[in-house]
Order: structure tokens, then C-alpha cells, then sequence
């Protein structure tokens, strides 16, 4: 079984606004609603790949009712614990640029991490994934990911996979992620570099990750592809499709379940990558998460 995390699910809400104009009324020419979180999405992902998944997470409020009904709508399978306050609105504009404005969340306490911890030490099994993706309520501290590990590590024999940014990705790693997914700029931001380096150089900030405790590192850098380098000592790059960015929303997420899956299939890690990389793409080039025919198409003009 793969069970995601998300700590901070949320309800988007996607405008469509042609020629916005600040500082006064705009109409949307179109609009809907969706669910979102980094680990919702590879959970969603993963089920449209046909992958045996649940999700976990926290939930609050006649928002968090509302995500619930819509999950149920996808036929997946979800485990959320109900906390205090809302689950958070956010507001996706697409205009000539995209616009995002994120709430803040739910108010997720210390004890409602400790009841998650619970049961995923019941959940999990050897041979099961881990997914802990996503930003965390501001009322929890930037090492909380490394805090739930840190709970959960009497449980043998679990993959576990981190995405996320700055120190609530670094402090997880002493608990030795089987695979983490920073983006370029995330990755950037760690290191403190001011501009992007060459390939050479992000393999090289990748094995820096891995020396802190990574076993795998894959490095999302958008309409550039994918650079990897592995627990085997190897270093990849896949390069990703060309095509007309629609949204580039649950393109990270969809790659890592795309790495899952392929994995699951094959073991070897440059098919995962290049799979990871045509789903991400396909992701991109749909106006929302992209179907199983999309990526398989996609990934045939990678060939």
C-alpha cells in the first residue's frame, strides 16, 4: 500500500481572468473547484495509475467536509483526522500570468500529530510507501516531518518519500528518506545559491542531500526535466517533453507518482525517472491532473 500525508490539504479555487486589471472589479471568464495538497494529488495520481493507495492527513471545518466529499467522489481511499479551525481556500488566477494566493490552514496541534503517528504504526507494513509531502499549518514548528519520523521509526521496511522545502525537508533527513524531491529553486534555496547551476552542479547539490542522509535525490526543474542521482552512486538526466503550459499545479506531485509507480514495475531507476518526468509534463500540459493515456502519450515522444 502507498499512504500519502498531507498535513495541509486545501479547496482551489481556479478563476480564469482575461485581462486583469489591478486595483479594479474583474469577472471571471471561467471558474472551478478543486481539491488540493501536494500528497492528495500523488494520491490521485497514483490511483489514476491504478496503484492501491490512502490518504492521510487533517482535515477541519465545513471545508474539510467539503474536501472529504470531493475525495469520496474520486473513489479514493482516505484516513483524515478531523482538527480545529478550516481547512484553507486557495485561490488559483489565471490570467496573463498566474496569480496564487494560499490560506494559511487548519490549526493542527502537537497531539494531532501524535494521533497520525498512531496510526501509522498501526497502517504500515514492510514493503508499504510513505509519502509526506507539502507545507504544515503555522502552528506547527519546521521539523515537525522530522518529528513524525522521528515517531515512527521502530516501523521496518517502508519507503519513505519527502517532498518538501527548506528545513522541514533537511531536518528529515538523519531518518534516511528512501527518496526526496526538491524542485531547482528549492534546491537553490537550501544551498544558497543566487542563480542555477549547470547539470554538473546539481548533481553535485543533490550528492551534498544524499551525504545529509538521502538515499535518492530527484530534482524537478520544470519544462528542463529531471536530474537524478541514486543510492547506487549514479547520476541521470531526463529531459522533459516540449508542450504548451496550461497549469503547472500537481506537476511535482504527479511526477513522484509517476516515479513510484514505474518503480513498482521495474526496479530501475532510470525508467522511473523518465516516467516521473513524462508524468510531470503531462501534468503540466492538462488543465488539471493528467490521465494514465495522457502520460503514456507524453512519454512516447520522450522516446
Amino acid at each position: 500500500m502507498i499512504y500519502t500525508v498531507t498535513f495541509n490539504p486545501s479547496l482551489d479555487y481556479y478563476l480564469q481572468v482575461n485581462n486583469i486589471k489591478r486595483g479594479m472589479v474583474n469577472r471571471a471568464a471561467n471558474e472551478r473547484l478543486e481539491v488540493g495538497g501536494k500528497g492528495l494529488n500523488v494520491s490521485l495520481a497514483l490511483k489514476e495509475l491504478g496503484e492501491q493507495t490512502c490518504a492521510l492527513g487533517f482535515v477541519a471545518g465545513f471545508t474539510g467536509k467539503h474536501v472529504r466529499e470531493k475525495v469520496g467522489e474520486f473513489g479514493l481511499d482516505y484516513d483524515f483526522i478531523e482538527v480545529e479551525g478550516i481547512t484553507r481556500i486557495n485561490v488559483k488566477v489565471k490570467s496573463n500570468t498566474e496569480t496564487d494566493i494560499n490560506g494559511s490552514g487548519a490549526k493542527v496541534s502537537l497531539n494531532d500529530v501524535n494521533k497520525l503517528a498512531r496510526k501509522l504504526k498501526k497502517l504500515l507494513q514492510e514493503g508499504d510507501w510513505l509519502v509526506i509531502s507539502g507545507s504544515v499549518p503555522s502552528s506547527l514548528p519546521s521539523t515537525i516531518y522530522a518529528d513524525l519520523l522521528s515517531k515512527l521509526k521502530s516501523v521496518k521496511g517502508v519507503k519513505i518519500v519527502v517532498d518538501a522545502c527548506g528545513k522541514l525537508l533537511t531536518s528529515a533527513l538523519k531518518y534516511n528518506p528512501f527518496l526526496i524531491k526538491p524542485n531547482i529553486y528549492e534546491m537553490c534555496e537550501i544551498f544558497g545559491l543566487t542563480s542555477i547551476p549547470d547539470i554538473e552542479g546539481i548533481f553535485g547539490c543533490a550528492r551534498k542531500l544524499q551525504d545529509l542522509g538521502a538515499r535518492n535525490v530527484v530534482v524537478s526543474m520544470g519544462s528542463q526535466g529531471a536530474a537524478m542521482v541514486t543510492d547506487t552512486k549514479k547520476s541521470m538526466y531526463v529531459r522533459a517533453a516540449r508542450g504548451q503550459l496550461v497549469n503547472s499545479v500537481g506537476a511535482g506531485d504527479s511526477l513522484i507518482a509517476g516515479f513510484i509507480h514505474e518503480y513498482l514495475k521495474s526496479n530501475n531507476y532510470f525508467t522511473a525517472l523518465n516516467f516521473a518526468t513524462a508524468a510531470g509534463s503531462a501534468c503540466a500540459f492538462a488543465k488539471s491532473l493528467a490521465t494514465r493515456e495522457q502520460i503514456e502519450y507524453v512519454e512516447s515522444l520522450m522516446l
